[in-house]
């Protein structure tokens, strides 16, 4: 299932639909390379903005539980 979601990094706002199953961290890194997000170290923790809490880049959105909506911003 594809969810909309924002992600805020470095001072950057990216809205983006992406598979849900995908890792977070590897679908950060699509973004990098495709120059939508900034490039430098990727960050390994996000805060949600819908579920209150810390979010690993190194699980998929679905086991983070990051609905259709959420905004996530970066850590760092």
């Amino acid at each position: 299932m594809f969810i909309n979601i924002t992600i805020e990094a470095n001072a950057k706002r990216e809205d983006i639909r992406i598979d849900s199953e995908q890792k977070i961290g590897e679908g950060l890194a699509v973004l990098r390379q495709s120059g939508k997000l900034p490039g430098g170290a990727a960050p390994n923790y996000f805060h949600s903005h819908l579920n209150q809490n810390l979010v690993s880049a190194y699980m998929t959105f679905t086991e983070q539980q990051i609905f259709d909506g959420d905004i996530l911003s970066a850590i760092t």
